[in-house]
């Protein structure tokens, strides 16, 4: 067996053994499967540091980041064969092709924006997907679900007797979220167009493509960019634009900037917020604090009040 054979195979024993520790590894799946490609394609037998740079720096003129995301995938995985065969795999430094992420700025969306947005799939061409899209746009609004999470739901978690759905996070940590009464309305209202005028679906999938299929993330977001765009609802910056992903991020700075205008228990509703949207860490609900200028306007204020009343 050649190195590049053997390495193939290292990296399905790679991926497999991570997985086992609760690793989802979609993206290094992908990425490790292109590198690999990229040894055969160049006839190295083995990952130096060399041909790792050469492959990690396309395309050329990409981000930064992109290329810096790309070495450290390979890095990981060259540090695991290196440590099982050191003749197939050299150390990569750490330091090579630093850089920073840089987080897009949160698209905060108004609820008017939200409505033209839904409004806009009038112009969807089937009248399945008409309603499929409107339905899921909305439960992801109302409930600050991921778009994977509502995309992966069955139809046996949604229980709208209860006005509850269950919902599978990352990690398959599951939990049951409470769903307000226009919300289990409009769900039911989705099924029961969804059984006239597809009687026999090819998934048990919530949501159904016109050939009766679970949805695709990639098409779900190209369809929400577009209906953004026929809604008029456009970026604000180059790092802030309108993505699906943002109703999860509106749906919480929402739900706090509420508990502040309320003079709520901030800390016990951060702690029910972050068990609702799934988060494992606190800290990443903390996140949205500095998500909205108007949520940050208000905790500046609470804060002013809260030594001003302890002055003598």
């Amino acid at each position: 067996m050649n190195g590049a054979t053997r390495i193939r195979a290292a990296r399905a024993e790679y991926l497999a053994m991570r997985r086992t520790l609760g690793y989802q590894l979609t993206d290094p799946e992908h990425l490790l499967q292109q590198f690999v490609d990229y040894l055969d394609t160049v006839g190295a037998d083995s990952i130096t540091i060399d041909n790792a740079l050469t492959w990690a720096r396309q395309p050329a003129g990409a981000d930064p980041y992109w290329w810096s995301m790309r070495l450290s995938t390979v890095r990981v995985f060259a540090r695991y064969l290196h440590a099982v065969d050191p003749d197939l795999a050299q150390p990569i430094p750490p330091r090579l092709l630093p850089t920073r992420p840089c987080r897009a700025v949160p698209y905060l969306y108004s609820g008017q924006q939200v409505l033209a947005i839904m409004n806009a799939t009038d112009r969807l061409r089937k009248p399945l997907r008409r309603r499929t899209v409107r339905t899921l746009i909305g439960l992801l609004a109302a409930t600050g679900m991921r778009v994977g999470e509502a995309i992966a739901a069955d139809v046996t978690d949604l229980d709208v007797t209860r006005g509850t759905i269950r919902v599978t996070g990352k990690l398959g940590r599951v939990r049951v979220l409470p769903l307000h009464p226009s919300t289990s309305q409009a769900l039911a209202d989705y099924l029961r167009l969804r059984v006239c005028l597809l009687p026999l679906p090819k998934t048990s999938a919530l949501f159904v493509s016109n050939a009766g299929t679970r949805l695709i993330y990639n098409c779900v977001q190209n369809t929400f960019a577009r209906l953004a765009a026929q809604a008029g609802v456009s970026a604000t910056s180059r790092r802030c634009r309108p993505r699906i992903h943002d109703l999860r991020h509106s749906f919480a700075v929402n739900t706090l900037a509420d508990a502040y205008r309320t003079g709520a228990d901030i800390d016990g509703r951060l702690a029910l917020l972050s068990n609702y949207l799934g988060h494992r860490d606190p800290a990443s609900t903390y996140w949205y604090l500095t998500g909205s200028p108007e949520l940050f306007a208000l905790v500046a204020d609470r804060l002013e009040h809260h030594l001003s009343g302890r002055r003598p």
